[in-house]
């Protein structure tokens, strides 16, 4: 098990985060979403939790297969997708993935919205990340996959019309007003012999990337989002929903998939948990018990688990 707490500041207020973070996660849903892969949302609607009061639940799917390792892709099927469930009790929010075809693929992010630079410590109220496990990620200056790079999201250029923001310099995150941080703790578990460490460090690199995209353009995006109201913002939520779902299903229904998706080296789809098919290819495997008994409430959700959030 490998769990890291990121820390992400960008220069904005909590509760104007609230807005640019449902406006962000749907426009750059409908981005990647294309030749067959992409996010489609099942579901997402208002929930309430005992604890935390009236939130929101989203429940997506994540199709992903050309973007695995190739080692992995030899243990996929051809069509291969990822369930995100995700609590938003903002300013905490919850997310968990989840992957029938690895049931003992575990990851969650528990999320914290504070206005600071990242100083506080212990915000999950449980116990402190140690310190070689936080890591701060800079919106600015640290470095994003170059697919993935924009010019217009390049927050040493930007200026924001609407606030007199931007563009960012080097310390901004000390001298920045205002200024928000986004606390995430990722835990991810693989625990299949042989395969745990790389698999669980793939995880965290494609979540730092994701991490960073997704709070570059938060930010680089706000004279579209600032001044919409929660009721508007939903609204531009559910249309661009409809339309990321619609452009999936016509992707997927009109592809040879035989054709465009990467073929196993296998003559058939086989499960990791499939433990004599994992003996034939010289792995070995330690009986490990079955994640399945992990009950589904908040708290204690199932693990295996959003984009970035």
């Amino acid at each position: 098990m490998l769990v890291k707490e990121y820390r992400i500041c960008m220069p904005l207020t909590v509760d104007e985060y609230k807005i640019g973070q449902l406006y962000m996660i749907s426009k750059h849903s409908n981005e990647q979403s294309g030749g067959g892969e992409g996010v489609e949302v099942v579901r997402n609607e208002p929930c309430t939790d005992p604890k935390h009061g009236a939130g929101q639940i989203t429940e997506k799917r994540i199709y992903l297969n050309s973007k695995l390792p190739t080692w992995m892709r030899k243990f996929v099927p051809m069509v291969f997708y990822v369930t995100e469930t995700a609590w938003n009790f903002y300013p905490y929010t919850i997310t968990e993935y989840t992957c029938s075809f690895l049931p003992r693929l575990q990851v969650k992010i528990e999320t914290h919205f504070l206005n600071n630079n990242g100083c506080s410590e212990n915000v999950f109220d449980d116990k402190p990340t140690p310190k070689d496990s936080v890591c701060f990620l800079d919106i600015l200056s640290d470095p994003i996959p170059d697919r993935h790079y924009k010019e217009s999201e390049d927050l040493s250029h930007w200026v924001s019309e609407k606030t007199g923001r931007g563009p960012l310099q080097d310390c901004w995150r000390n001298s920045s007003k205002p200024i928000m941080c986004s606390y995430k703790r990722v835990t991810c578990s693989f625990e299949i012999y042989g395969f745990q460490g790389r698999t669980e460090e793939f995880i965290h690199r494609n979540i730092r990337d994701v991490l960073l995209v997704g709070h570059r353009q938060a930010v680089a995006w706000i004279d579209e989002w600032h001044g919409m109201t929660l009721e508007e913002v939903r609204q531009y939520e559910k249309k661009l929903q409809e339309e990321t779902n619609s452009k999936l299903k016509n992707d997927i229904n009109g592809t040879d998939l035989s054709a465009s998706l990467p073929r196993p080296s296998f003559t058939r789809s086989i499960s990791v948990t499939d433990e004599s098919s994992l003996k034939k290819m010289g792995v070995k495997t330690l009986d490990i018990s079955d994640a399945s008994s992990h009950p589904s409430s908040l708290k204690n959700p199932i693990r295996l688990n959003s984009t970035p959030e």
